[in-house]
């Protein structure tokens, strides 16, 4: 296995838990919140995926599907065009509702395939390029990949988590 096709594996795997916890919620169990600091299904996926685009639409020097294809118009929250959820507070995440799963995995499905199309052409020797020299140590390409992977696989754990609460409290 080359490492282009272990980062599509992983990217891979957030798209199938995504999928999975998403399917057939109304858009009141998207929303809903275990209490009211929790994150909601809905607030995690969007979060999960607009960092992904953020992140991999930088190292790879394109444009974010979120402006490219209009995400930002389709789903119509009240941020900035370039807020990713990092440092959102309880009515932050209270104000990402959807009104249907297919708003949350056609987004997450445009990302991925922006995801894939990138990591497809990367060989082990672009991995080392450093992305980001302001951290110490600089971010190279390798570590910016695992770290989106990490948090994509981490929030949407935590979306199925979520899902998991809904099913069993009806």
């Amino acid at each position: 296995m080359t490492s282009a096709e272990l980062l599509a594996d992983a990217f891979g795997r957030i798209r199938e838990v995504v999928h999975e916890t998403v399917a057939a919620l109304d858009p009141y169990q998207l929303g809903y919140r275990v209490d009211p600091e929790a994150n909601s299904i809905a607030w995690l996926v969007w979060h999960l995926t607009r960092v992904q685009d953020d992140h991999v639409s930088d190292v790879a020097g394109i444009e974010q599907v979120w402006t490219a294809q209009d995400w930002l118009g389709r789903f119509g929250l009240p941020f900035p065009r370039d807020d990713i959820g990092y440092g959102h507070d309880p009515e932050d995440v209270a104000q990402v509702r959807v009104g249907s799963g297919e708003l949350l995995t056609g987004y997450h499905d445009a990302v991925y395939a922006q995801t894939i199309d990138f990591v497809s052409d990367l060989s082990d020797d672009d991995l080392p390029e450093i992305v980001d020299a302001g951290w110490s140590p600089p971010v190279t390409l390798g570590v910016r990949l695992v770290s989106v992977l990490a948090d994509g696989l981490q929030h949407a754990g935590q979306a199925a988590f979520v899902r998991g609460i809904i099913e069993r409290t009806g």
